[in-house]
């Protein structure tokens, strides 16, 4: 079996951005709606949800679940104006 450099570079990062404390996906799905929700709202979700902002940072599937939400928030809020 042969090493890919890209998997051992994701490997590498998630390594060195792990903290003490930190959430599942199950846990970063459950509030992803709210933390859209803010940032849609001018706010700063980051600041509020640090433990979400650090998971989606590590976690291409949730992230790619965040954007989503994301563009479609935006597209049914978007309509309705």
């Amino acid at each position: 079996m042969e090493l890919n450099v890209e998997i051992l570079k994701k490997m590498a990062r998630a390594i060195a951005t792990t903290t003490d404390k930190e959430i599942g996906c199950d846990d970063c799905f459950e509030f992803v709606d709210i933390f859209v929700e803010s940032q849609l709202q001018g706010k700063n979700p980051a600041e509020a949800m640090p433990l979400v902002e650090a998971h989606l940072n590590r976690c291409a599937n949730c992230h790619e679940e965040f954007e989503a939400l994301l563009v479609a928030i935006k597209a049914t809020t978007d309509n309705n104006h």
